[in-house]
């Protein structure tokens, strides 16, 4: 035998790929949760990353960025169960309107970061998904292309029109009160 296996699945050598899971699995979890707006739903497609890298670790390059990787996996298994889902548009607006008519018998103030929510979910899917890459993960403009397989050139472009979009949003008179209508 040239080395002994260890009890969790690998040689005597490190492994790139677990030390990645185990450093970037909160920040998988911020992604998951801004993808499917559910906290279960997000937990499980974490639970799918970490076993599909965990079963793909053999076509992981060593010395190229993990998190960038497992990123890719999150957002591809995403759109794959996205696609087998034709009525997951309907229940994210169902769960949007649902959320919009309980702030309405509010007293009128509502958390900031609750608004940036609702903000973020009025933005188009691509510019939604550039933004929590760059600004809300802190993922640099080539980590968030390569995620998003798309040139860097495309990602920044794509955060300034998410960027500009939003403060068009907010700065239009009555904005709070078209965020709750779905204008």
């Amino acid at each position: 035998m040239d080395q002994p296996i260890r009890t969790d699945g690998t040689s005597g050598g490190a492994d790139p790929v677990r030390r990645g899971i185990a450093a970037h699995l909160s920040d998988l979890r911020g992604f998951a949760r801004y993808l499917t707006r559910d906290v279960t739903a997000a937990d499980d497609l974490v639970q799918d990353t970490v076993l599909r890298a965990l079963g793909a670790r053999a076509q992981f390059v060593e010395g190229t960025n993990v998190k960038a990787w497992l990123f890719t996996i999150l957002r591809n298994i995403f759109y794959e169960q996205k696609r087998r889902k034709v009525k997951e548009t309907e229940i994210l607006s169902e769960i949007s309107l649902g959320s919009e008519e309980g702030r309405e018998g509010d007293q009128g103030y509502h958390d900031n970061v609750l608004d940036l929510s609702v903000l973020l979910w009025r933005l188009p899917e691509v510019l939604r998904e550039a933004l929590i890459l760059v600004g809300a993960q802190e993922m640099s403009y080539e980590e968030a292309a390569e995620i998003c397989l798309c040139p860097v050139g495309t990602m920044k472009a794509r955060v300034s029109r998410a960027r500009a979009k939003l403060a068009e949003i907010t700065a239009l008179p009555g904005a709070q009160a078209s965020v709750a209508t779905g204008i």
